[in-house]
């Protein structure tokens, strides 16, 4: 009886007899698409350039967007040519809604004194 049961283990499939002789492959750190041991705070100088381009790019596109608005639509190499004249019109428009304001509130001392100052 002993002599069958050996027999059969020695015959057991080849997955039995290699289960515990393969390991999956894991990634390091370091490895493509592992996490920094930091984090996303630490990081090599690569990091801090590839933050400050992102940084950039992102401020540019702003800078696009508001003066689309502002000026309508022209091209990017104008808009970063001119950032004077983005902030120009910015000023313009901040004066003449600060005019709208005063205007308002005259408007509202006007009828104010009409209706004898109550309240």
């Amino acid at each position: 009886m002993l002599r069958t049961q050996v027999v059969k283990l020695a015959r057991a499939t080849p997955s039995v007899q290699r289960s515990f002789s393969v390991a999956a492959i894991r990634a390091a750190e370091g490895d493509t698409g592992a996490p920094r041991s930091g984090g996303v705070a630490g990081g090599d100088a690569w990091t801090k350039r590839e933050q400050a381009n992102e940084t950039k790019f992102i401020r540019e596109k702003e800078m696009e967007r508001y003066a689309f608005f502002m000026l309508g639509p022209t091209p990017p190499e104008a808009i970063r040519s001119s950032k004077t004249l983005v902030l120009r019109k910015l000023k313009e428009k901040l004066q003449q809604q600060r005019k709208h304001l005063d205007e308002l509130e005259t408007h509202i001392k006007d009828l104010e004194s009409e209706r004898g100052g109550e309240q």
